[in-house]
């Protein structure tokens, strides 16, 4: 036993530097990509991903959430979830060959017809490696995780650029599409070394594939709802506005994925061992939304107000005009923040049907966001998109967390401190970077504002809003090296 808590704290500590290097990889591949093609080229694979996307949704059917979730587990049970997950990647696969035609027509895009009947094949890979994953993330394995991940993503991207590098266009990017889930495979078959066995009947897994179908009933909901505008941008705007639109996307949520990637994989194994402990489930889980939410904070204000050095910096100056998109979608940033480790209470406690529910009345308010600013192209999605998100989060908030041991007033507490800190600090980063300007190029003035930024945020939140000790009681509680459960939603 001591032996599994010390292999579960080292592998949260590289857990959570692994997704500092992802972080740190994607960015510096995008602004390689961003200058080596164009985007009509991003918008083009755009295109055939919006619709592959939704199928993706359906890869594993919620099997590998609903293998984790569960309290115990037979291997009689993984190895039909496992013919399953593979059943549904060559449907999916099929059915992506299928409808390639049809993604031609309502983009009126010929060049589609290749590029998705290509994508496919990268339904078959992700089957082929959900349960083996599934059982990596069980057992409480992250180190090997993160190895994996970071792993097929620099393969993947070192593909993407060599075929970027050599002249082949959008192909780059459908090759580095394919290559990430086939690596990625490949990485937990070889770490899970686990071998299914023949499918049986009578292996106890109908409540599993209820689980896991309302989980992706309700991921297909969700998805529709944050990607519709792709659709709609890519029908009446055309390829070029979406990939303005895409990239400034792809910018604001790389944040955001690695920060809920990083910590919602730990959480959720860990709060699901605790579902039935409300008191210490309510603790662990508010202890890692505030850090979140804190770390989330500084990045949603360099987005919104230094949005065209940044996009400057990152993209390069053929990007500009995706600035004011990129600023318009930063406040989504801190809104996600603030629900998405929802999901992670949620699905802990078996909550999947509720989930659902919240996300069908989402989506058509969302939905009806981007039709109201559609007629002013780009910008005006990301201002429809980005309003309704605001106005939707309370609701949101106060919905999910009824009757789960966190009140509304947990959230408003452990996110007050932190926006109030931020106002503090762009205020002080603003009067820097105006200051800068006049004499500095975009690169040093926005490394003067972000430092400025940090300095006075900390301070902020340290000191005038008394949280330093908070801080401290999670550093000092590493140091007495704490429970397996306790260790990794602090590592948070």
């Amino acid at each position: 036993m001591n032996d599994l808590k010390e292999k579960t704290i080292r592998g949260s500590f590289v857990r959570i530097l692994a997704q500092a290097a992802n972080f740190l990889f994607r960015i510096g591949s995008l602004m390689i990509l961003a200058r080596l093609l164009g985007p009509q080229d991003f918008g083009l694979v755009g295109m055939a991903t919006a619709f592959t996307g939704v199928l993706n949704l359906f890869r594993d059917f919620g099997l590998s959430t609903a293998s984790v979730q569960r309290e115990n587990v037979t291997e009689e049970q993984i190895s039909a979830l496992f013919w399953i997950n593979v059943l549904m990647g060559l449907l999916l696969a099929g059915l992506a060959l299928i409808f390639a035609p049809v993604v031609v027509h309502v983009y009126h895009e010929p060049r589609l017809l290749q590029i998705t009947m290509i994508l496919a094949s990268g339904f078959v890979f992700n089957a082929l490696g959900v349960q083996h994953s599934a059982q990596l993330q069980r057992h409480l394995r992250f180190t090997a995780l993160a190895v994996i991940n970071v792993g097929s993503l620099v393969v993947s991207t070192v593909v993407g650029m060599t075929f970027a590098k050599l002249g082949f266009g959008y192909w780059a990017l459908v090759a580095m599409t394919v290559t990430l889930p086939a690596v990625s495979t490949i990485g937990v078959w070889i770490a899970a070394a686990w071998i299914p066995g023949m499918p049986r009947r009578g292996a106890g897994i109908r409540s599993m594939i209820r689980f896991g179908g309302t989980l992706t009933l309700n991921g297909l909901v969700v998805y529709i709802a944050y990607n519709m505008e792709k659709v709609l941008l890519g029908r009446f705007w055309g390829a070029e506005a979406i990939g303005l639109y895409g990239r400034a996307y792809q910018l604001i949520n790389i944040p955001t994925e690695n920060l809920n990637s990083s910590v919602g994989e730990v959480a959720f194994a860990t709060l699901s061992r605790l579902q039935h402990d409300r008191p210490r489930l309510r603790n662990y889980f508010l202890k890692g939304y505030s850090l979140v939410l804190a770390m989330t904070v500084p990045i949603t204000i360099m987005c919104a107000v230094f949005a065209d050095d940044l996009i400057f910096v990152l993209l390069g100056p053929k990007w500009k005009d995706a600035a004011i998109v990129f600023r318009l979608l930063a406040p989504t940033m801190i809104v996600f923040a603030m629900i998405n480790p929802l999901g992670w209470l949620l699905f802990s406690l078996g909550l999947v049907e509720r989930s659902l529910r919240v996300g069908l009345v989402l989506a058509p308010i969302v939905i009806a966001g981007y039709l109201a600013g559609l007629r002013y192209g780009p910008s005006g999605v990301a201002l429809g998109y980005s309003m309704v998100m605001v106005l939707w989060v309370l609701p949101h908030i106060a919905w999910c967390v009824r009757d789960t041991g966190v009140a509304l007033s947990d959230i408003l507490v452990a996110a007050g401190r932190p926006l109030a800190s931020g106002l503090v600090g762009a205020a002080a980063a603003s009067s820097a970077h105006y200051i800068c300007s006049p004499f500095m190029p975009p690169l040093p003035r926005l490394l003067v504002a972000g430092l400025v930024l940090c300095a006075v945020y900390v301070s902020m939140l340290f000191y005038v809003m008394r949280q330093k000790s908070f801080y401290l009681d999670v550093l000092r509680g590493l140091k007495k090296r704490p429970s397996v459960e306790e260790r990794a939603l602090m590592l948070a």
